[in-house]
């Protein structure tokens, strides 16, 4: 979990897609783990997360989330104050104001999302499942991976251009890959696969591509 969810840490590619920034607080998520370090951005804080409440770390993200979904859509923050005594009491009882301008579908998200409750909190599939989310169609085709789930493609072109330009050891670079290390190595990879795809070259490792199928590199990736 991110643990500071706010929109500067929130940055768009040249495709519009959110890119999701400074991991400086995160934490790995075991199931019914329970986190106890209050971090982040108070306005963006969860009240549990105020409180001194151990905290589910996914809960606590999804409150921010609320919050920066009610900044999106009313141009300011739900909760706000000078005094952070007064700030923390509006968090705790979720005291909050929409303006009239807001649908009611929007005004009941953010009311499902912004629960003190942890426990009656709205989770990711309850979101997608509201009427306000699905009130304009998603064409969103991209099918994606998840980073140290599925296996990374990987473009074996590119790790020999490495191992012929650079001196790069393949295998070495091909680890570092799969195992999504934060090093020079990875990021000479990528930054290379970014230059094939703007270019309009195909390439197995282009996963927003609509031609990607996991299908065709799991058995490169062994």
């Amino acid at each position: 979990m991110h643990r500071d969810l706010k929109p500067e840490n929130l940055l768009l590619d040249f495709d519009k897609g959110i890119k999701i920034v400074d991991f400086g607080l995160s934490n790995t998520y075991k199931t019914g783990e329970l986190l106890k370090t209050a971090c982040g951005s108070p306005c963006y804080a969860a009240p549990e997360m105020i409180a001194g409440k151990k905290y589910n770390g996914t809960n606590v993200d999804i409150w921010s989330c609320g919050v920066i979904l009610f900044a999106l859509i009313c141009g300011y923050l739900p909760f706000e104050d000078p005094n952070t005594s007064n700030l923390y009491k509006k968090i705790l009882s979720a005291d909050f104001q929409t303006p009239n301008y807001v649908s009611d579908e929007a005004k009941d998200l953010f009311h499902c999302i912004l629960n003190t409750d942890p426990e009656k909190r709205y989770t990711i599939e309850q979101i997608r499942k509201h009427p306000w989310f699905n009130l304009v169609p998603c064409e969103c085709n991209f099918k994606g991976i998840k980073v140290g789930i599925d296996p990374v493609p990987i473009d074996t072109n590119i790790l020999e251009s490495m191992s012929d330009d650079y001196g790069i050891d393949k295998n070495y670079a091909r680890m570092c890959i799969q195992a999504n290390k934060h090093n020079h190595i990875s990021a000479s990879y990528y930054l290379l696969l970014k230059e094939i795809i703007k270019k309009g070259e195909k390439t197995i490792a282009d996963v927003r591509s609509p031609d990607y199928d996991p299908e065709l590199f799991i058995h490169t990736a062994q």
